[in-house]
């Protein structure tokens, strides 16, 4: 795992950004499955998502200056491209599958689906931005995307699904904010 280095620490919250909108995106399907799509419905979601946002900017913008210096190595340029590369085939990987259960019948198993794609995803960018927080997180929406719809009522078409593929990508928010403010915690402590 790298050093909490300042540049590190900005990535964090760039990824913790993405789990917040990507979480809030995902409760919200859940919320718009349950309860019809009611503003007063999705106001907590919508209030969740900007606040882990917002926890997720300041961690960014406390160190962007460091996070703009390393981008510019060649190391960082090849990992911003390679990073590219995996959610390309993240994306491409969605689209053909989607297809493929459709014309087999199967679109029930499309969400199922799309939570186990985005989980693999994560194991090439554990190793690319050698973070250990992406193979737990995607371990944990692999298991999710094969349990839930083995084990809830409504099988693959269960919102629950969208709820805890969500709920992962939140505690993955708060797990990698968190991070940083432990950091920024050590820093402030007086020193014997």
């Amino acid at each position: 795992m790298p050093p909490s280095t300042p540049a590190n620490l900005a990535g964090s919250a760039i990824g913790a950004m993405f789990f917040s909108l990507f979480g809030g995106l995902w409760v919200a399907g859940w919320c718009v499955q349950t309860y019809g799509a009611h503003p007063l419905a999705l106001l907590p979601v919508a209030a969740i998502t900007v606040l882990l946002l917002m926890l997720a900017w300041r961690q960014f913008r406390r160190h962007r200056a460091a996070h703009a210096a390393a981008e510019q190595s060649p190391q960082a340029k090849r990992t911003g491209r390679l990073f590219n590369v995996v959610n390309a085939g993240q994306w491409i990987a969605i689209f053909i599958v989607g297809n493929v259960l459709k014309n087999m019948g199967l679109q029930a198993w499309f969400i199922p689906a799309v939570i186990l794609i985005v989980g693999l995803h994560f194991f090439p960018l554990a190793w690319l931005f050698k973070a250990r927080r992406h193979l737990a997180i995607g371990m944990a929406l692999c298991v999710w995307a094969v349990g839930y719809p083995l084990s809830l009522r409504q099988g693959p078409l269960d919102p629950a699904g969208c709820l805890g593929a969500g709920l992962i990508l939140w505690v993955a928010a708060l797990s990698a904010v968190r991070a940083g403010f432990a950091v920024q915690q050590n820093a402030l402590q007086p020193q014997k």
